[in-house]
């Protein structure tokens, strides 16, 4: 026998006294008795149902932009009394009374869980180490709400007639309009896919800061509480010393020895099962003993989990493992019954507009007060009104707020589903959007700045963002940047960004090595051996080469973002990221990463400058370390044409200023066929290199013509061994010579040329990189060409001004049979 009472009951509010016969769980099948007569089928048909339903929802309103917390709560409502569940039919098949406490308890082991994770996912360090613009915005906004809000309810209560049990409520109500959970905002913008932004990362670390404070608040109100129960002063500093007790035997005993038994681990070993279980039962003791000591059961979820080292190999695992079951299931079920308490027919008038009143006011005092801070945050108003909106979110910390209010009768059945109504899904249901427009906003009012090779001048710094996603890649990029001819008079800045995935974290890191050396994760420790070797090549070349390393850890889905943000603030004209296919010395491909190729799509779709996709075979040619080798480094440079092509060309006329590195300049051009205004362009630039490598023996010129794409795969497949890196324009118009290339693309990212040449089916070993000039929101900034080089002080000082004003020089004004350069015609076909 059970007792039912309110606070679990989904349908009534009177307590019930439940009959359940232990030997009874399942049914022997539906033809010998209903299924849903007996709590182990009853509860497995409620989850599907709930599952589906919100699943359902969630879809629905995702062309909306609406957060899954919305179709979850909105799910519950369905079921609940105020629609279907009003019907006695449905409340008594689907929902019964019987099943309520099944249900409830893996509601409450989804929260337990899902808080849990959310303590292994902080990091404690920046909890209580915040930046000072996070620690103005957080106290502000959370001070100034909270005082602003309780003043507002104070004065609603004096003004306006009430229910005293309204009267009562208002003031917790208005209290909890200050919470600024760091799960809420991390959630929605992940979700969201905003967690990288600046106004994201700004949100988030205040956030945490106000999760410090809300915490150590909401401890001290259980312990008085708790102090208030108790009447003998022993008793009572029983409950003052406990807690603190708990923390204290946390921090400084059960840390270190997770610590020091991950240590024990064998190196690069993955996290056993054992590790795993004996967790999840720390974890329940845990539980146990926060509620013995007189805390709420979730304080000792979250604080194992906020003791559980962050990231790879534990924190990841954990979290890895309980996604699913938790993420998925079980806390989507503690929405979901949430939503099955909500009765709007309990709702009067009077309470609904006063509270909507008191809550819309919570939202834009926070707002306001960003606002008003702007000269302390450096934020512009645009991008304070937007981390308002984002201090603004709701989720599982205002529903188990909420939740644990209506238990303990401060809040009745009515203010419940007012609040869950309005200041959960209705404040979600506005801000979304909201956000979401305004970030476009400022996407649509970026700088169109042109940032490509073609267009650089020529004596200017080559700023150039390296992406290195591992160690095995860092040769041939060196290589690539020693070959990139960094001069006094033309220096090269290097912007190293090391990319790692985010695992066992809620928020992405973005770091500045030549300012925080000592803050690097442990899970990040292999950028430092990638910085100490690009340090190498700034080292030999220290009065014209300059270094400035980052690493992000953040998720694979935002990278994009990251590698898009730091190459517009460092001012970068070329970005070159890794391939995402590493080749064994066999000729074999090794390793395969999607994640990494799709963030190669993004990047080429956002990027503000030119971007070259490099596919590294350096394993196939042994070793390629130039700065130690002092051969000649061989380059091909692939012309069709069109803007990529001329990028491309551009960056292999400064590969030829080089004294150790070979170029040729192969021209593919259409037999028969030919457009007067692109020849007149592709011309000009060809002509320009060709005259600025006039005395470089190490220059060679090439043209092949062809019939159609089988010619042109047949001429790139007698490249073979003949080159250590092939440059190629990415993206080429519309031609003859490509039909039949692209049928069988593998890698759109390349282009058709740099798909085929990367194939591992044609055997060519060398690198290749794909090149694409810079776009802008997808379009080109202008598709006037420019010459690659300048020739005012080379031996032809007026091809300059003939190439700017559009005038191509005539063939014959270099000598075809010069001893320096080969004119091939490929007629062959």
């Amino acid at each position: 026998m059970a007792k039912s009472s309110a606070l679990t009951d989904t349908s009534f509010t009177a307590e019930n006294i439940l009959c359940y016969d232990p030997a009874d769980v399942s049914s022997n099948g539906y033809k010998v008795r209903n299924p849903l007569k007996f709590p182990a089928p009853l509860m497995v048909f409620q989850l599907s149902v709930i599952s589906l339903t919100s699943l359902l929802i969630d879809v629905g309103l995702k062309p909306l932009g609406q957060p899954s917390l919305v179709a979850q709560v909105l799910g519950g409502i369905v079921f609940g009394p105020s629609l279907l569940g009003h019907l006695e039919t449905v409340r008594e098949t689907m929902f019964p009374t019987r099943g309520v406490m099944a249900l409830e308890t893996a509601a409450t082991f989804g929260v337990l869980f899902n808080l849990f994770v959310i303590g292994v996912e902080c990091d404690s360090k920046r909890m209580f180490r915040p930046g000072k613009k996070a620690v103005v915005i957080g106290i502000s906004v959370m001070f100034t709400s909270l005082g602003s809000t309780l003043a507002l309810s104070m004065l609603l209560k004096s003004v306006i007639p009430m229910d005293p049990r309204l009267a009562k409520s208002l003031p917790i109500i208005a209290a909890s309009q200050c919470v600024i959970g760091f799960p809420n905002i991390c959630c929605l913008l992940k979700e969201m896919q905003i967690l990288n932004t600046d106004q994201g990362r700004l949100a988030t670390s205040s956030a945490m800061l106000c999760d410090v404070i809300g915490l150590t608040l909401g401890a001290v109100g259980f312990i008085k509480l708790q102090m208030e129960k108790e009447h003998s002063i022993s008793q009572k500093m029983g409950s003052i010393l406990s807690p603190l007790i708990l923390v204290i035997f946390t921090i400084y005993f059960v840390r270190p020895a997770i610590k020091k038994t991950l240590r024990l681990r064998p190196e690069g070993k993955p996290v056993g099962e054992n590790y795993f279980v004996c967790i999840l039962v720390l974890a329940l003791t845990y539980i146990l003993a926060a509620e013995t000591i007189g805390q709420h059961f979730l304080f000792g979820s979250l604080l194992l989990g906020m003791a559980i080292p962050e990231g790879p190999p534990l924190g990841a695992a954990l979290i890895r493992k309980l996604h699913y079951p938790v993420g998925k299931v079980l806390y989507p079920v503690f929405l979901t019954t949430s939503g099955l308490k909500t009765d709007i027919f309990t709702i009067h008038f009077k309470s609904l507009w006063v509270i909507a009143l008191l809550v819309l006011f919570g939202v834009l005092i926070k707002i306001v007060v960003m606002m008003i801070i702007t000269r302390y945050t450096g934020l512009t108003i645009h991008d304070s009104i937007i981390v308002g909106l984002m201090l603004n979110s709701r989720g599982v910390c205002d529903v188990v707020f909420f939740n644990l209010w209506r238990i303990s009768k401060a809040l009745s059945d009515e203010h419940f589903a007012v609040v869950i109504m309005i200041s959960v899904v209705l404040v979600m249901v506005i801000i979304t959007p909201l956000i979401r427009f305004l970030l476009r906003a400022i996407e649509q009012q970026a700088p169109t700045k042109r940032r490509t090779l073609q267009h650089s001048k020529p004596d200017s710094e080559l700023r150039i963002l390296v992406c290195v996603h591992e160690l095995q890649s860092v040769p041939t990029m060196v290589n690539l940047l020693e070959a990139s001819n960094a001069t006094e008079q033309s220096p090269i800045g290097v912007i190293a960004l090391v990319l790692i995935e985010l695992a066992g974290r809620a928020a992405p890191l973005l770091i500045t090595h030549n300012h925080s050396q000592g803050a690097i994760p442990q899970d990040a420790s292999i950028s430092l051996q990638i910085i100490n070797a690009l340090r190498q090549y700034e080292l030999a070349y220290e009065s014209c080469v300059t270094l400035q390393p980052f690493t992000t850890i953040t998720h694979f889905e935002l990278m994009h973002e990251d590698i898009c943000r730091v190459a517009l603030d460092q001012n970068a004209t070329f970005i070159i990221l890794p391939f995402h296919k590493h080749w064994e010395i066999d000729g074999s491909v090794g390793t395969s990463s999607r994640a990494i190729q799709n963030i190669n799509s993004k990047v080429i779709k956002k990027a503000p400058c030119s971007v070259g996709i490099l596919v590294d075979r350096g394993i196939l040619k042994g070793s390629m370390a130039s700065l130690n080798n002092q051969g000649v480094y061989r380059v091909a440079v692939v012309y069709i044409g069109g803007p990529d092509d001329a990028e491309s060309l551009a960056y292999g006329a400064r590969l030829a200023r080089h004294q150790t590195v070979s170029i040729t300049l192969i021209r593919f051009l259409m037999f028969g066929f030919d457009n007067a205004r692109e020849r007149k362009l592709d011309n000009s630039l060809i002509e320009a290199v060709r005259y600025e490598n006039s005395t470089n023996e190490n220059f060679v010129y090439e043209e092949h013509v062809t019939r159609d794409g089988v010619g042109l795969s047949a001429s790139l497949r007698g490249l073979e061994d003949r080159f250590d890196l092939i440059v190629v324009g990415r993206h080429h118009e519309d031609s003859p010579l490509l039909v039949g290339l692209g049928a069988w693309s593998e890698c759109p990212e390349l282009g058709v040329v740099g798909d085929f040449l990367a194939s591992s089916d044609i055997g060519i070993t060398a690198s290749v990189l794909a090149v694409q000039q810079q776009r802008v929101r997808g379009k080109l900034v202008s598709r006037a060409m420019k010459p690659v080089v300048s020739n005012q002080d080379g031996p032809y000082p007026d091809m300059n001004n003939a190439l700017n004003n559009g005038i191509s020089t005539p063939r014959t004004s270099v000598s075809n049979d010069h001893p320096r350069w080969e004119i091939t015609i490929d007629r062959a076909n």
